[in-house]
């Protein structure tokens, strides 16, 4: 394709379509004009992204085709409407569709974990290797760190930064995971590794019935965003690799928003998670009381996922944002 032989046959149209996508009121040839030509200019930029790619008139183009875009449809921002919707059925369908990366990834964290808690408490060796007798003593020991760390401060500003630490490490999942996936199974390692080695040390104390006690009210609800974190991290690892039948731009775009997104759902996860473990974990409710709270809003969580995620996929939802938000894509022969 010659460039400059076909900005000069389109140009008229452009700087036409410029003019009426700025015109505040049309008459009705004039909306008709403004659709035609703004249909020509989609199919122009499609051309040139196909076949000879020039940056700076590929620019100029999305620019126009976008405002054109918000001539011909009317511009619209963002509510708590749409908020709501997302809640309501685009964070389901988002994990519904995910299911596959963060069922697996939880059903292998909490294996290793355990395998983990195993080693650590069977064999002394281990232990000896992770701390001295004395700390070891100061962690597991009645009223120690482990029992102390849900209680030594203010319940307010506790929930707090667990919520703040929490959403980071989800964020952490989601962001990195463009990178191939592969800081995200670092940080679900070091996830594994924490939660194994407490379990580890509690258990060779005898004391891990307390242990269990503090952390199911709210760790199930916690790890599970974690691990649903991890899995939208990989599988955005894995569009990198392969993208299916769309091109790797369109596949990380979709799938990059919808990532994204989930960010806002996690966040909302970490925040019942952190609640329940600044109110919940140190409360002076029986144990079976409290595991019972956690247990009900894993349980929850998991119908909103599983039955109302499925129920709004179905339905066509994908966790992205509107048809009419994205960006207009027009078929190009090979």
């Amino acid at each position: 394709m010659d460039l400059d032989v076909f900005v000069a046959a389109h140009q008229a149209e452009w700087a036409r379509l410029e003019t009426l996508s700025r015109r505040r009121r049309l008459d009705g040839a004039e909306a008709d004009e403004l659709v035609t030509l703004y249909q020509r200019a989609t199919s122009h930029l499609a051309r040139i992204q196909a076949g000879a790619p020039d940056p700076a008139l590929e620019g100029r183009l999305t620019t126009l085709v976008a405002r054109a875009r918000n001539a011909v449809t009317g511009s619209r921002a963002a509510g708590w409407r749409d908020v709501g919707r997302y809640f309501a059925a685009g964070f389901p369908a988002a994990l519904y569709r995910s299911r596959r990366w963060w069922i697996p990834i939880a059903l292998l964290s909490l294996l290793a974990s355990a395998l983990i808690a195993w080693w650590v408490a069977t064999h002394p060796e281990v232990r000896a290797s992770l701390a001295t007798p004395e700390q070891l003593r100061e962690m597991t020991k009645p009223g120690g760190e482990y029992q102390a760390y849900y209680s030594d401060r203010p319940a307010s500003s506790f929930a707090a930064q667990v919520w703040t630490n929490n959403a980071w490490i989800a964020a952490q999942c989601l962001v990195f995971g463009v990178f191939l996936g592969l800081p995200v199974l670092w940080i679900l390692l070091q996830n594994v590794l924490n939660l194994g080695v407490g379990l580890g040390l509690m258990a060779s104390a005898g004391r891990l019935d307390l242990f269990l006690g503090l952390l199911l009210p709210h760790g199930l609800l916690e790890l599970t965003a974690v691990f649903v974190a991890g899995g939208l991290g990989l599988r955005l690892g894995w569009t990198v690799i392969d993208p299916g039948p769309r091109t790797r731009a369109v596949a990380l775009a979709e799938e990059g928003r919808a990532t994204m997104g989930m960010a806002m759902g996690l966040a909302a996860v970490l925040f019942v998670s952190g609640i329940l473990e600044a109110f919940v974990t140190p409360s002076g409710l029986p144990t079976w009381a409290r595991i019972g709270i956690g247990v009900t809003a894993e349980t929850l969580f998991l119908l909103y996922a599983l039955v109302l995620g499925r129920r709004a996929a179905r339905a066509g939802e994908r966790g992205d944002v509107d048809a009419a938000d994205r960006a207009d894509l027009q078929p190009m022969a090979a």
